[in-house]
């Protein structure tokens, strides 16, 4: 397989200029994962688009971090696990959460496990949830909305993690003392 080449602004291609600088502007770095995206610039924006929608979801920034780690771990993601536990530490979220998610040990309360569970079988099952699997996520407070917004965070979570196997993504140094293997 050839190379994947880890972009910056200057040796992006022009449509992932933009991209790269607002995305270097908003969060002071532009990661590794984001420079190999660059190559496809449809592919950048998508991902990004689908990160600020996750972002805006009706899921609590604890809630939002449940499922992507879910999602991570299940796909086996080298990279993305160890960013996303920075992530969580930057969103103050309880790291005994975070810890669990990489272990997949229980999680604290019902309600997240039952989120954690249902994000996994969604994966799994590619989509196809049983009624019994619904009625469980919909018994702790759920709704039709969040089982639609898992889909979505699902959809980010296929495109990095996936680049990230393909392009064998090096961790950005922030992400190093995260390391992570399955």
């Amino acid at each position: 397989m050839k190379p994947f080449t880890i972009h910056n602004i200057e040796t992006a291609p022009e449509d992932s200029k933009a991209l790269l600088e607002d995305i270097q502007s908003k969060s002071g770095m532009i990661a590794n994962l984001q420079g190999i995206m660059a190559e496809a610039p449809g592919l950048l924006a998508g991902y990004q688009t689908l990160h600020a929608l996750a972002l805006q979801s009706s899921f609590t920034d604890e809630e939002v971090t449940v499922i992507w780690q879910t999602f991570n771990v299940e796909h086996a993601c080298h990279y993305c696990v160890p960013a996303h536990t920075m992530i969580a530490q930057m969103m103050k979220i309880d790291p005994a959460i975070t810890e669990a998610l990489r272990t997949r040990s229980t999680l604290p309360t019902e309600k997240l496990q039952v989120l954690h569970e249902t994000a996994l079988l969604m994966s799994q099952k590619r989509g196809n949830l049983t009624d019994e699997d619904v009625e469980k996520f919909y018994a702790v407070g759920y709704e039709n909305r969040q089982l639609l917004e898992i889909v979505l965070i699902l959809s980010q979570k296929v495109i990095s993690n996936y680049v990230n196997h393909l392009a064998e993504t090096p961790l950005d140094p922030p992400f190093v003392p995260f390391a992570w293997e399955k």
